[in-house]
């Protein structure tokens, strides 16, 4: 008897022991992104409608953008381009599917420092793929961004504000949204 009740609690030390590991594994995808892409910017007017540009910048899953580049195609009056014609700041948002499809968020904005204190600021959602698994960090292809611009003039300069829609491209010149 004395046999039997050691076993039994030896089997409940054992089970009670056992309950706090877990042996469940990690099913989320990891995706990175990083490189040029174009943005294109519709409607508004004058000044507000020149906005167009091509940026570099790189991210995984979520945070803020780490820009390595930045250009207007025709910043016109309301930005200068170069160096020390505006600062740039960005967040996003990269959601793996299991399927690989990416979707999420993205936010970017561009404060003019000449002439000073002009925002133009994006929000949008993105789409593209993966090639990641569940133990490698993939690579984000075919990122498109569709959303909403807005540009608020700091200077008060009257043609340097607007708002309107925007397609972000990944590495393509044209791109269309998904």
């Amino acid at each position: 008897m004395k046999k039997l009740a050691i076993l039994i609690l030896l089997a409940l030390e054992l089970a009670v022991c056992g309950c706090g590991s877990s042996t469940t594994s990690s099913t989320t995808t990891n995706t990175s992104t990083s490189g040029n892409w174009e943005v294109q910017l519709t409607g508004g007017t004058a000044e507000a409608s020149k906005l167009n540009f091509v940026t570099a910048f790189s991210v995984t899953n979520t945070g803020p953008l780490d820009i390595t580049g930045f250009n207007f195609f025709n910043a016109g009056a309301c930005f200068a381009n170069g160096v020390n014609g505006s600062t740039e700041t960005g967040q996003a948002t990269l959601v793996t599917s299991s399927t690989n499809a990416v979707t999420g968020t993205l936010s970017f904005t561009v404060t003019s420092v000449a002439p000073a204190g002009n925002t133009l600021a994006l929000t949008g959602n993105l789409t593209g793929t993966s090639n990641g698994t569940t133990t490698t960090t993939g690579t984000l292809s075919n990122g498109v961004v569709s959303g909403t611009w807005q540009l608020t003039g700091g200077a008060g300069d009257p043609s340097c504000t607007g708002t309107g829609t925007f397609v972000m491209c990944q590495g393509a010149a044209t791109c269309t949204v998904i």
